[in-house]
């Protein structure tokens, strides 16, 4: 009942955050109109403007959070279509949309919201979990903003959200509804099958060469080499930048000596302690005892008490009591300033006095030095070059991009010249298709939809030139050329009538199984005898190897009653299948009770998002609202 649902849940939500309430922390609505007042425009609401490259930013955003969360599942072809952007470009104009309607309304935003918005910005909070406020002004310097724009423009994306979150919370769910849905979702029927397989008829099938050739003529598509091209390819990306980037000595070492602490092993102590407690807010008298206690047990390891033994009896420190006091090894700076000046200024073997800390009183005793030590520039010379190339390649890559560009386009007879300008190798691969090259990872470049739209242009295969540089994301330009060019073709008859055979007898051997599946289903219906059946089994809704998702379409779409009831489905190359129904059980109440809350989140969700949608879709009605489709392709931002 709630497959849908179940399986998308995450992403509708996803799709909602991405295109519906995108974080503008880093941007700004504000900050968007500014900054990209002065290019195309791809969309209007109202006197508001929206722009191509805003549209480009949301659009790769959109791919972004997409590849992060299916990881390896990831298909650029889902997002980089026409469809896609048409959603990224709906879902822009009900932000604008929204904002005016916010204004509108004149929704405020607390100081307090507000507070708490900037607060949950990530990297704002300091190694104490407290809010730091010079890191929160050293985002907005690298903003280029003040704390006014900055915070201008959250309580924009704040009542942009305000309004939808309402309605959304708005959704009421009766429930009788529930408990009604749960008695459907939940039930379970007892079955008994009958499966009338095409192997079974395949005997019955012998196609002259007459029908063969009918099948072949009719099926042409399935006996065709598919379009395919050799090509050759070319791509630049932010490592091969990064290669090309020298690192002298003298800028190693000046980095070496401005980030030294960073190579530096600081001294590292192994110690045990005996702690004895004071509560937070305890008395002058609990505290006067507690040091007596402690005193206690430094005068009885003075007189040889083993230190283990009596950490064990007597710490009340409960993470290191039990392995005799020890707390392992550990830098300065991990430990509270009194214990970490006590630790640190005994030797190997020695024993401090009573130390007192906001925990209460500690004897400590070191038990391991490990020294400071520091490796030479030589040792990390290596990773410094690296990070400094990793550092400089942003900025150098832009111009490298720009290179790139204008010699594959200048020169557009061969990769060559690019290859050869950046210490490149020109790769080949053959048999690319037009729509994909299944012998090629998903991610490969010439998977890529835009590489492939460009590559198999009318004027590509014809002039066999160098496509422009295209960006494929993560600073990665990719440029191709098909070599050698092979249309479509169909294989002879001759050479596939086996495989015309195989597929023609399959077809007619699945049709003559249901065929007499459905004559045995209305004879049943008529009163026949139920021979033949399997055994009766219990089966859910849940589809699986022996039930597939058109078998529990057809046994729960028969009605409940009268019973025995018979049902039957076509299984595609598995056949047909007749189910009796015998036997249909409600669940339990207890049953009932523990699924009710998940059934109430899934229709909330449910009827949450349908309120969402019917809300935004009047919101948009009420907005003069204005698009430009043409300049969504993906090569025109004009």
């Amino acid at each position: 009942m709630f497959d849908t649902v179940r399986k998308h849940q995450r992403l509708m939500q996803f799709v909602l955050l991405v295109l519906i309430f995108p974080a503008f922390a880093f941007f700004g609505i504000q900050g968007y109109e500014k900054f990209f007042s002065d290019e195309g425009t791809v969309a209007k609401v109202g006197s508001s403007k929206i722009s191509r490259q805003e549209f480009d930013l949301a659009h790769r955003r959109q791919i972004e959070q997409l590849r992060q969360m299916l990881g390896e599942r990831f298909d650029s072809s889902l997002v980089d279509n026409d469809a896609a952007r048409g959603q990224v470009l709906d879902g822009l104009i009900a932000q604008r949309a929204l904002l005016a309607e916010a204004l509108d309304k004149h929704i405020a935003v607390p100081d307090e919201q507000l507070r708490r918005a900037i607060a949950a910005i990530p990297g704002l909070t300091g190694s104490d979990g407290k809010f730091d406020i010079e890191r929160y002004r050293q985002l907005l310097r690298a903003q280029g903003k003040n704390e006014q724009i900055f915070e201008g423009e959250m309580r924009s994306d704040l009542a942009l959200q305000a309004l939808p979150e309402a309605i959304s919370q708005t959704a009421f769910v009766p429930a009788s509804l529930v408990d009604r849905m749960i008695a459907l979702g939940e039930q379970t029927r007892e079955v008994r099958e009958l499966l009338f397989k095409p192997e079974d008829f395949a005997a019955k099938v012998n196609p002259t060469d007459a029908q063969l050739s009918a099948f072949y003529e009719r099926n042409a598509q399935a006996f065709e080499v598919p379009e395919n091209a050799r090509v050759e390819y070319l791509v630049l990306s932010g490592d091969a930048v990064a290669k090309q980037i020298k690192v002298s000595e003298q800028d190693a070492r000046a980095y070496y000596e401005q980030n030294k602490a960073r190579y530096t092993t600081p001294e590292q102590r192994r110690a045990s302690h005996i702690l004895v407690k004071v509560e937070p807010g305890a008395s002058d008298a609990q505290k006067k005892a507690a040091r007596a206690k402690a005193e206690d047990i430094l005068a009885r390891l003075k007189a040889g008490a083993d230190f283990a033994a009596l950490a064990k009896a007597e710490s009340q420190d409960p993470g290191s009591a039990a392995s005799g006091g020890d707390l392992g090894f550990f830098t300065r700076d991990t430990m509270v300033k009194p214990f970490a000046d006590a630790a640190f200024a005994l030797g190997k073997g020695e024993t401090s006095g009573v130390v007192e800390s906001e925990f209460g009183y500690h004897v400590i005793r070191v038990t391991e030095i490990r020294p400071a030590t520091q490796r030479d520039f030589e040792a990390v010379r290596a990773s410094i070059e690296a990070e400094i190339r990793a550092q400089q390649v942003s900025s150098r890559f832009a111009e490298a991009a720009e290179t790139f560009s204008n010699l594959v386009y200048e020169q557009a007879d061969s990769l060559a010249p690019a290859a050869q300008r950046f210490g490149l190798q020109v790769q080949t691969a053959d048999e690319v298709g037009r729509a994909n090259t299944p012998g090629l990872p998903r991610e490969h470049p010439l998977n890529n939809p835009r590489v492939l739209a460009a590559l198999f242009s009318a004027d590509s295969i014809a002039s066999k030139r160098n496509t422009e540089a295209i960006d494929v994301g993560n600073n990665t330009l990719v440029s191709a050329r098909i070599v050698e060019h092979r249309p479509a073709q169909r294989k002879p008859f001759d050479a596939v009538k086996e495989q015309v055979r195989q597929l023609a007898v399959r077809e007619e051997s699945h049709k003559l199984a249901v065929q007499a599946g459905e004559a045995r289903l209305k004879a049943l219906r008529a009163g026949e005898a139920a021979a033949g059946l399997s055994a009766p089994r219990t089966v859910t809704r849940a589809p699986g190897p022996q039930m597939p998702a058109q078998a529990i379409e057809a046994v729960f779409g028969a009605p409940s009653e009268p019973l025995p009831a018979f049902v039957g489905t076509d299984l595609g190359p598995q056949g047909y299948a007749i189910y009796q129904v015998t036997k249909v059980t409600l669940p339990d109440a207890k049953r009932v009770e523990e699924r009710r809350a998940t059934y109430r989140q899934q229709l909330q969700q449910v009827y949450a998002q349908q309120a969402l949608s019917d809300y935004l879709e009047s919101v948009k009605a009420r907005s003069k609202i204005v698009r430009y489709p043409e300049r969504l392709a993906s090569g025109d931002g004009r």
